[in-house]
């Protein structure tokens, strides 16, 4: 639970700081113009950049094999929870583009705060700023908020990385209790 806890942490955070951080670089540009063009090359970017990070993965699996030789009996694993996951991923894999696209529109302001959607937390970031500069002078108290609000959210980040320790040990000691001292061996070899 430590280290399932320290995961859950740190991601309760990533959609907050998105929106921050989104709101303030273009609200404080104040060019709407500009800020269009930003935003469709952040969405560009973070395209692109999860698709490196994802071809990495996979090569980094096929190359190191992490959890060779672990051991592992999957048999009692509860796997449940990762069917909603699996159709879901499914779902989008087969779909079209403008579904891929109408999936990017929240439901609700929060709810892409609250389902952990990043895609949908930087359209609303991106919406909100928009909004903030058509305000022109009106807008900047808020951004400034927001600002404030942001140097709150990165103090909350510092003190969970604090725990990261904890966290660690938490993980580890699952993998030793469950898996056996050998399984250290392995994922250290992943690392080195």
């Amino acid at each position: 639970p430590l280290g399932d806890a320290f995961i859950n942490l740190i991601k309760m955070m990533i959609g907050p700081i998105i929106f921050c951080t989104i709101v303030i670089g273009i609200a404080g540009i104040g060019d709407m113009k500009a800020a269009g063009r930003i935003g469709i090359k952040a969405l560009i970017y973070f395209e692109i950049v999860t698709t490196i990070a994802l071809l990495i993965g996979i090569v980094a699996v096929h190359v190191f094999q992490p959890g060779a030789g672990m051991a592992m009996n999957a048999g009692p694993v509860d796997t449940s929870a990762l069917e909603a996951v699996k159709e879901k991923a499914s779902a989008q894999m087969t779909g079209s583009t403008t579904e891929f696209l109408m999936n990017i529109i929240p439901t609700t302001f929060l709810s892409a705060f609250t389902e952990g959607q990043i895609l949908q937390v930087l359209l609303v970031a991106l919406f909100f700023a928009w909004g903030l500069g058509m305000m022109g002078s009106q807008g900047r108290s808020i951004t400034e908020g927001i600002e404030s609000v942001s140097h709150v959210i990165f103090n909350i980040i510092s003190l969970i990385v604090k725990l990261a320790p904890f966290g660690v040990f938490g993980a580890m000691a699952y993998a030793v209790s469950k898996f056996g001292v050998g399984s250290l061996a392995s994922l250290g070899g992943l690392l080195v």
